[in-house]
Protein backbone atom coordinates (compact mmCIF):
# COMPACT_ATOMS: atom_id res chain seq x y z
CA UNK A 1 0.00 0.00 0.00
CA UNK A 2 0.91 3.83 -1.05
CA UNK A 3 1.52 6.06 1.79
CA UNK A 4 -0.30 9.17 1.71
CA UNK A 5 1.25 12.37 1.12
CA UNK A 6 1.47 13.65 5.13
CA UNK A 7 3.16 10.91 6.17
CA UNK A 8 6.21 11.62 3.28
CA UNK A 9 7.07 14.98 5.22
CA UNK A 10 10.20 14.67 7.32
CA UNK A 11 8.85 15.22 10.44
CA UNK A 12 12.31 15.76 11.98
CA UNK A 13 13.13 18.74 10.01
CA UNK A 14 9.44 20.10 10.45
CA UNK A 15 9.46 23.71 12.19
CA UNK A 16 6.50 25.33 13.14
CA UNK A 17 4.44 27.40 10.34
CA UNK A 18 1.89 27.49 8.20
CA UNK A 19 2.62 24.78 5.20
CA UNK A 20 -0.08 23.63 2.01
CA UNK A 21 -0.45 20.05 2.85
CA UNK A 22 -2.42 19.17 -0.39
CA UNK A 23 -4.74 20.95 -3.00
CA UNK A 24 -8.00 18.56 -4.10
CA UNK A 25 -10.94 19.09 -6.91
CA UNK A 26 -13.97 18.90 -5.56
CA UNK A 27 -16.54 16.85 -8.64
CA UNK A 28 -17.88 20.91 -9.05
CA UNK A 29 -13.95 21.65 -9.82
CA UNK A 30 -13.79 23.73 -7.37
CA UNK A 31 -10.07 23.74 -5.44
CA UNK A 32 -10.14 23.08 -1.61
CA UNK A 33 -6.30 24.01 -0.13
CA UNK A 34 -5.72 21.80 3.33
CA UNK A 35 -3.19 24.11 5.34
CA UNK A 36 -0.66 22.19 8.36
CA UNK A 37 -1.24 25.21 10.71
CA UNK A 38 1.89 23.78 12.72
CA UNK A 39 1.97 24.72 16.38
CA UNK A 40 5.18 22.47 18.03
CA UNK A 41 8.23 20.80 16.58
CA UNK A 42 6.82 17.39 15.98
CA UNK A 43 9.00 14.67 18.44
CA UNK A 44 11.15 17.65 19.62
CA UNK A 45 8.62 19.55 21.57
CA UNK A 46 6.20 18.94 23.50
CA UNK A 47 2.48 17.98 21.83
CA UNK A 48 -0.42 20.37 22.38
CA UNK A 49 -2.83 18.85 25.38
CA UNK A 50 -6.15 17.21 23.68
CA UNK A 51 -8.23 19.61 26.04
CA UNK A 52 -6.21 22.83 24.75
CA UNK A 53 -7.19 21.97 20.97
CA UNK A 54 -9.94 21.49 21.71
CA UNK A 55 -10.79 24.82 23.33
CA UNK A 56 -8.69 26.47 19.86
CA UNK A 57 -11.16 24.56 17.73
CA UNK A 58 -14.11 25.98 19.25
CA UNK A 59 -13.03 29.34 19.51
CA UNK A 60 -10.99 29.49 15.99
CA UNK A 61 -13.55 27.77 13.91
CA UNK A 62 -16.05 30.42 15.23
CA UNK A 63 -13.84 33.36 14.75
CA UNK A 64 -13.01 32.43 11.36
CA UNK A 65 -16.68 31.37 10.43
CA UNK A 66 -17.58 34.60 11.33
CA UNK A 67 -15.27 36.74 9.80
CA UNK A 68 -16.62 38.42 6.72
CA UNK A 69 -14.01 38.69 4.74
CA UNK A 70 -13.41 34.88 4.91
CA UNK A 71 -16.22 32.66 5.91
CA UNK A 72 -17.66 31.88 2.44
CA UNK A 73 -14.27 29.91 1.87
CA UNK A 74 -13.47 28.34 5.09
CA UNK A 75 -14.44 24.79 4.76
CA UNK A 76 -12.91 22.99 8.11
CA UNK A 77 -10.69 24.08 11.17
CA UNK A 78 -9.98 21.24 13.36
CA UNK A 79 -7.11 19.16 15.34
CA UNK A 80 -4.52 16.54 14.02
CA UNK A 81 -4.39 13.76 15.62
CA UNK A 82 -1.09 13.82 16.55
CA UNK A 83 -1.26 16.95 18.70
CA UNK A 84 0.98 19.38 17.46
CA UNK A 85 -1.49 21.52 15.41
CA UNK A 86 -4.51 22.17 13.40
CA UNK A 87 -5.59 21.68 9.72
CA UNK A 88 -7.43 24.76 7.92
CA UNK A 89 -9.20 23.91 4.78
CA UNK A 90 -10.26 26.50 2.61
CA UNK A 91 -11.91 27.03 -0.96
CA UNK A 92 -9.22 28.11 -3.47
CA UNK A 93 -5.69 27.28 -4.86
CA UNK A 94 -4.19 29.32 -2.11
CA UNK A 95 -0.93 29.91 -0.63
CA UNK A 96 0.45 30.10 3.01
CA UNK A 97 1.25 33.84 2.43
CA UNK A 98 -2.05 34.48 1.54
CA UNK A 99 -3.87 33.53 5.04
CA UNK A 100 -0.92 34.75 7.15
CA UNK A 101 -2.61 37.51 8.31
CA UNK A 102 -5.69 35.62 8.86
CA UNK A 103 -3.88 33.28 10.71
CA UNK A 104 -2.37 35.71 12.90
CA UNK A 105 -5.63 37.71 13.88
CA UNK A 106 -7.42 34.56 14.37
CA UNK A 107 -4.19 33.42 16.75
CA UNK A 108 -4.65 37.17 18.30
CA UNK A 109 -8.38 36.12 18.93
CA UNK A 110 -7.74 32.85 20.52
CA UNK A 111 -5.08 34.65 23.02
CA UNK A 112 -6.82 37.48 23.74
CA UNK A 113 -10.51 35.36 24.37
CA UNK A 114 -12.18 35.76 27.21
CA UNK A 115 -15.61 34.85 28.63
CA UNK A 116 -17.50 31.91 28.00
CA UNK A 117 -16.34 29.56 24.55
CA UNK A 118 -18.81 29.54 22.28
CA UNK A 119 -20.50 26.00 22.11
CA UNK A 120 -19.39 24.83 25.40
CA UNK A 121 -22.41 23.44 26.67
CA UNK A 122 -23.72 20.29 26.99
CA UNK A 123 -25.88 20.62 24.05
CA UNK A 124 -23.97 21.92 22.32
CA UNK A 125 -20.57 20.39 22.04
CA UNK A 126 -20.17 15.91 22.53
CA UNK A 127 -17.50 16.97 25.55
CA UNK A 128 -18.03 20.34 26.54
CA UNK A 129 -16.08 20.15 29.25
CA UNK A 130 -12.85 18.51 27.90
CA UNK A 131 -11.32 21.85 27.33
CA UNK A 132 -8.51 24.48 28.60
CA UNK A 133 -8.96 27.73 27.45
CA UNK A 134 -6.27 29.36 29.68
CA UNK A 135 -3.43 26.29 28.17
CA UNK A 136 -4.96 27.43 24.66
CA UNK A 137 -4.90 31.04 24.80
CA UNK A 138 -1.05 30.49 25.96
CA UNK A 139 -0.56 27.75 23.00
CA UNK A 140 -2.20 30.75 20.48
CA UNK A 141 0.15 33.42 22.12
CA UNK A 142 3.18 31.58 22.08
CA UNK A 143 2.64 30.43 18.32
CA UNK A 144 1.36 34.19 17.11
CA UNK A 145 4.73 35.95 19.00
CA UNK A 146 7.74 33.32 18.21
CA UNK A 147 6.30 31.93 14.76
CA UNK A 148 3.44 34.10 13.04
CA UNK A 149 4.94 37.17 13.80
CA UNK A 150 8.74 36.48 12.72
CA UNK A 151 7.60 34.05 9.59
CA UNK A 152 10.09 32.80 7.53
CA UNK A 153 10.20 30.81 3.89
CA UNK A 154 11.06 27.96 6.79
CA UNK A 155 7.90 28.31 7.96
CA UNK A 156 6.18 28.27 4.78
CA UNK A 157 7.41 25.12 2.79
CA UNK A 158 7.88 22.05 3.95
CA UNK A 159 11.20 20.75 4.58
CA UNK A 160 12.38 18.02 1.65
Amino acid sequence: MEKIASFTIDHERLLRGIYVSRRDTTPAGDTVTTFDIRMTEPNREPALTPESLHAMEHLAATYLRNRPDWRDRVVYWGPMGCCTGNYLLMQGALEPCDILQLMRDTMDYVASFNGEVPGATSRDCGNYSFMDLAEAKRNARRYLDEVLNCITDENLSYPR
